[in-house]
């Protein structure tokens, strides 16, 4: 009586077994291993970093709330709120005002796809990078009761006199080690983002990843921060590790400001088996009530053509 049970439980582990083992080769085993054998359809999102609206957001014209309501009326899938948005910081926001402001973008039909904060790891002094260190555990424990799956750090800009590029990397790797430590504690994903500053290439960001090792680490591929080298072909070499975006109006391109190709942009994402959220930001001069519907429009239009 029991033979077909044990028969079917066997011819279930022989089938498991490959993708398992195919699976968990790579280091990488959340992001880029489960990335390059997606066979789901593509499945893209819109998000709103509220960057876009930095100057109205500095000079208190309005908050946080507004741009709820924004991203509602233009039918957004979610929005994207850095950190120093939130009243008090770099002091993590009240749970009152946690709960109020999840329970109005749940209200509104809005997901919360991830947050951000101000860091650097480049610094030379220990105490410094501790301090940050703490800073961001306080922000996970913010984003996880928010339900935000995404927490943005960077690397860093400081130019770390006296030391090298390898030492940097080498305390950086350690530094976001035991952050990814933090987010794996509280279910928070560290997205680190290529920001133009200590990690300038797509062979930056593939070393601090191979250093780190870490599951709980991925990657906020910002667009516009490729500087030094083709930016289409920088992405398709990072976009395993993408986690979220920063999906901008211009790329680099031969050192300068070109506007971005998003049906090519959009091409290279689907091809890379990324679902989720992509966050547009805009940047510069100019009314975002205006430029934000302008490219969200583009983006829609992209989007229909793959």
């Amino acid at each position: 009586m029991n033979k077909p049970k044990s028969r079917r439980k066997f011819l279930k582990t022989l089938v498991a077994a490959p993708a398992v083992a195919a699976l968990t080769t790579s280091p990488f085993f959340s992001l880029s291993a489960v990335n390059a054998k997606n066979t789901f359809s593509h499945k893209f999102k819109t998000s709103l970093n509220i960057y876009s609206f930095n100057s109205l957001l500095r000079e208190g014209k309005i908050d946080l709330f507004d741009v709820l309501d924004f991203c509602a009326e233009y039918n957004f899938d979610a929005i994207d709120p850095t950190g120093y948005y939130f009243p008090g910081y770099p002091e993590v926001p009240s749970d009152d005002f946690i709960r109020k402001f999840k329970k109005q973008a749940f209200l509104l039909g809005l997901d919360i796809s991830g947050t951000g904060i101000r860091n650097d790891f480049t610094v030379p002094d220990a105490a410094s990078r501790k301090a940050d260190i703490e800073m961001i555990r306080q922000w996970v424990i913010a984003a996880a009761k928010m339900g935000i799956p995404n927490i943005r750090v960077f690397a860093g800009k400081t130019k770390h006199e006296g030391f090298t590029r390898d030492q940097v990397f080498e305390w950086m790797a350690k530094d976001v080690k035991t952050c990814c430590d933090i987010g794996k504690e509280y279910g928070v994903i560290i997205a680190i983002q290529n920001h133009n500053d200590f990690l300038k290439t797509a062979a930056d960001v593939d070393r601090i990843f191979e250093m780190v090792d870490s599951e709980w680490l991925g990657l906020n591929l910002d667009v516009g921060s490729y500087r030094q080298h083709d930016p289409y072909k920088e992405i398709e070499k990072n976009i395993k590790y993408a986690v979220t975006w920063q999906i901008k109006e211009n790329v680099w391109i031969d050192g300068k400001e070109t506007p971005t190709d998003l049906v090519k942009l959009f091409k290279i994402i689907k091809k890379g088996g990324y679902r989720g959220y992509l966050p547009i930001e805009t940047l510069g001069a100019g009314d975002p009530y205006k430029k934000v519907p302008v490219m969200l429009e583009k983006i829609h239009q992209a989007m229909d053509k793959i």
